[in-house]
């Protein structure tokens, strides 16, 4: 198997990281989504989102950025057949040790109810789940 090797996500990688975002259950896209907007949010956040690549292609992601108070993962994959090797945790670590450079000492993460991989990734290591908040949505106009 060729080596992953993790980079800054950058916004050359956004087809692919689509791409794989929509063949990974458990992964919510929407117009926030589009090139255009991804790249906008890339730029503001540079230096917290990552991407593991084998021979240049997208296996892994982690679209990561703050608001200046709080750290926020939206979108943590990893390719189905590459899973349970560490290339997530290896994203994610790589995104909260740049979140701490930031100066930023917290970070939430939105994870969907059903998602079938959520309690074997994320009750292990060191986050919580939270069953005192509600997350609301609205468009903005």
């Amino acid at each position: 198997m060729a080596r992953i090797q993790v980079s800054l996500f950058d916004p050359g990688h956004i087809e692919q990281a689509q791409q794989l975002w929509q063949a990974s259950p458990g992964v919510g896209l929407s117009d926030s989504d589009h090139e255009e907007n991804l790249a906008r949010f890339l730029q503001r956040n540079p230096s917290t989102s990552f991407v593991a690549l084998q021979q240049d292609s997208v296996v892994g992601t982690v679209l990561c950025g703050h608001d200046g108070r709080r750290g926020y993962v939206h979108h943590l994959a990893v390719a189905q057949t590459l899973r349970r090797q560490g290339i997530g945790t290896t994203l994610l670590d790589c995104a909260l040790h740049a979140l701490y450079l930031d100066g930023i000492h917290k970070c939430h993460c939105f994870v969907f109810r059903d998602n079938p991989a959520r309690d074997l990734f994320w009750n292990k290591g060191h986050w919580t789940y939270r069953k005192d908040l509600v997350v609301y949505s609205s468009h903005t106009r």
